[in-house]
């Protein structure tokens, strides 16, 4: 018998099962059925395939609700409600918004029983560690336009993380890590834009008055601002520059 089927063991714990791994990732990655981050990537099956194995559930069920955002595997916020409400651990999730809407307080939790009865309450997402983390400002960010399933969706997350991290496996939502990782690009983005600030600073001549106003907008942080300055330096710059 084939050791991918066996449930307790890794395709990676030997070199046998590695090499079953690899025949069935090449007939899976083949398909027209999988996702784009899995088609005809036999590495990234692969892991689909161990994922699946430890959480003993199929492997295109994994394919289908496990995305790559940069390199970074992260889980489907349904899949977590599914794989919580399926595991046989607790009652189905449940969502309570507290707080005054459109406050900063004003936020929502999950919450469930276990089998004994014990209520189980995740922590509270509210509107201030949205708008803290920089979630809410990010281009295109879901918490503009559907926030209520939003919250519901990062409220689920943190349960699961609290009471379920053998379901998550470490790994955060699709969400999450699209809300880091924008939020990390766009920080970076704004230090390469004020050190490009600095730098023409240094080539041109300027009034006190327009050295000022640059001055300013690098302290202030005026990010929508930085490409003006930038586009207005450079036109300051000696032709033979």
């Amino acid at each position: 018998m084939s050791n991918i089927v066996k449930a307790d063991q890794s395709i990676f714990s030997t070199i046998a099962s590695f090499e079953d791994g690899q025949r069935i990732a090449k007939g899976l990655a083949s398909s027209d059925l999988v996702p784009a981050a899995y088609k005809n990537n036999i590495p990234n099956t692969m892991i689909a395939l161990e994922m699946a194995n430890r959480l003993k559930i199929s492997p295109f069920e994994v394919m289908q609700n496990l995305d790559i955002i940069k390199g970074k595997p992260s889980w489907s916020s349904t899949f977590i409600i599914a794989s919580i409400n399926s595991c046989g651990r607790f009652k189905p999730l449940r969502f309570e918004f507290v707080g005054t809407p459109k406050s900063d307080d004003y936020g929502c939790r999950a919450y469930t029983e276990d089998l004994d009865g014990n209520k189980l309450i995740g922590p509270t997402v509210t509107w201030l560690m949205v708008k803290s983390e920089g979630w809410l400002s990010k281009a295109g960010s879901k918490w503009q336009t559907m926030p209520e399933l939003m919250f519901q969706y990062r409220a689920a997350s943190f349960f699961g993380r609290l009471y379920a991290p053998d379901i998550l496996k470490g790994m955060q939502t699709v969400d999450e890590v699209k809300d880091v990782v924008s939020t990390i690009d766009a920080e970076y983005e704004d230090v390469t834009k004020t050190d490009k600030i600095n730098e023409l600073l240094k080539l041109v001549e300027l009034t006190d008055e327009e050295k000022d106003s640059i001055n300013r907008i690098v302290k202030d942080k005026e990010t929508v601002s930085y490409d003006k300055a930038i586009k207005f330096l450079t036109s300051k710059l000696p032709k033979d520059a």
